[in-house]
C-alpha cells in the first residue's frame, strides 16, 4: 500500500481542482430519506492486512502518540481533562466519560487517524464498535464495526454520516487496525454569516478511497440534515464516546491552505 502521505498529496491537488466534487450516481443525499435501509450497500473491498503505525510527516501536529491525552480536553464547555483509557499505546473510548475534543482549533486539514473496533464483538448495526471523527466538531466520519455487520449506508465505516455512504466498503475484522485519511476543506462564510462555499471532504478508509471530494449538506445529524450555520474559522476536532471500547492511535494533523493561500 502506498504512504498514505503520498497517495494524500494527489487527492489535496484534487481538492483544489473540482470545486464541485464528485458523487457517484445514485448516492446523493436527495436521492434518499436519511438512514434509509433500502439504499444500496456499498460493495466490498479488501484492503489487505494492516501496516505498521504510518509515519508522521515532519511538518505535522501530533495530537496523539500513544502516551499522553495533553492535546484533548472533555467536549463540553467544562474545559476539564479527557479521560479516556490510555493503555499499550492507544486510547480507548471509556464508556460515560463524554466526547473529546482538541484543545486546538483547525479549519482545512489533512487528517491521519488510526482506529480499532472491539475485538470481541457485542451488538449489531450502529451499537456494533460505534463511534466518529468530527471535524470542526459537527461533521462526522464515522466509526463503526461494519465488517459482517449490516447498518443503514449512511451509517456505516467511512461514510459522512447521514449524507454519504462510502464508495466501497473497505472495513477490516474487528480488533484490526484502521486508517483514515482525511482531506477536509471547511465552509466560508461571508461577514453577515451567508454560506459561501459548502465543506467538502475527501477520505480514504485503508488506503481505499470511500469518498471523493464530496460536498456536504451542511452538519451531520441523526434522522436530521441540519442546514449550514455560521461559524469559526477554526474549530477542534472531535473523538465521540458513544459507549463502545472503541481504541484509537497515531492521530496526527497537517493544516493545508487552499489556492489562493488562505
Amino acid at each position: 500500500m502506498p504512504r498514505p502521505t503520498l497517495a494524500l498529496t494527489a487527492l489535496v491537488a484534487m481538492t483544489l481542482v473540482d470545486p464541485l466534487g464528485s458523487v457517484a450516481a445514485g448516492q446523493r443525499p436527495a436521492d434518499w430519506p436519511i438512514h434509509s435501509t433500502a439504499r444500496p450497500q456499498p460493495p466490498v473491498v479488501d484492503p489487505g492486512p494492516a501496516p505498521p503505525r504510518a509515519p508522521v510527516p515532519s511538518d505535522a501536529i501530533v495530537l496523539f502518540d500513544g502516551r499522553s491525552l495533553d492535546a484533548w480536553q472533555n467536549a463540553d464547555s467544562s474545559g476539564h481533562p479527557a479521560r479516556w483509557k490510555i493503555e499499550n499505546g492507544y486510547m480507548e473510548v471509556a464508556a460515560g466519560t463524554g466526547n473529546i475534543a482538541t484543545k486546538r482549533g483547525f479549519g482545512d486539514v489533512q487528517l491521519h487517524v488510526e482506529w480499532a473496533a472491539p475485538a470481541v464483538v457485542k451488538g449489531e448495526g450502529q451499537e456494533r464498535g460505534n463511534s466518529g471523527v468530527f471535524l470542526m466538531g459537527r461533521y462526522e466520519l464515522q466509526v463503526l464495526d461494519t465488517y459482517r455487520n449490516t447498518t443503514y449506508p449512511d451509517g456505516q465505516a467511512g461514510a459522512i454520516y447521514g449524507q454519504f455512504p462510502p464508495l466501497v466498503n473497505a472495513s477490516r475484522p474487528p480488533g484490526e487496525w484502521q486508517t483514515y485519511d482525511i482531506v477536509f476543506r471547511r465552509p466560508r462564510f461571508d461577514a453577515a454569516g451567508a454560506l459561501l462555499s459548502p465543506a467538502r471532504m475527501t477520505v480514504l478508509h485503508n488506503g481505499v478511497l470511500v469518498q471523493d471530494n464530496v460536498v456536504l449538506t451542511g452538519p451531520t445529524g441523526h434522522r436530521e440534515r441540519p442546514p449550514y450555520a455560521a461559524h469559526p474559522d477554526r474549530l477542534p476536532l472531535m473523538l465521540q464516546d458513544h459507549g463502545n471500547p472503541v481504541r484509537y492511535r497515531n492521530i496526527w494533523v497537517r493544516e493545508v491552505s487552499d489556492a489562493t493561500g488562505r
